[in-house]
């Protein structure tokens, strides 16, 4: 399965609604590091495919849902768990640790 490119009416049925694991990317297209991460994304979706949604959410087009999800900085990846947020991480990371990000308890 490739990335899921969100916005917040597939945010709510995707992700909040979702059931098991979700990681989106809160990203715009400008940003070095953004763009730095999307290509790890990329893999990671492939890998993961059935186990892990991954989604992006283009803060430009989407600023209502990135201030409802108080995102400061992109890159920021919020993980989602059965709809709840459990985690997030701002900045780049290589795929290694991106999957650690993914799996954690």
């Amino acid at each position: 399965m490739s990335v899921v490119h969100l916005n917040a009416q597939s945010f709510a049925s995707e992700v909040l609604n979702g059931k098991g694991r979700a990681v989106v990317d809160f990203w715009a297209s400008w940003c070095g590091p953004c763009r730095m991460l999307g290509p790890v994304l990329d893999q990671v979706a492939d890998e993961l495919d059935g186990q892990v949604l991954v989604g992006k959410v283009d803060v430009d087009a989407e600023g209502d849902l990135a201030m409802q999800y108080n995102v400061n900085t992109i890159p920021c990846l919020v993980l989602f768990q059965d709809g709840k947020e459990i985690a997030r991480s701002v900045g780049a990371l290589p795929k290694e640790a991106l999957l650690d990000f993914i799996n954690q308890k």
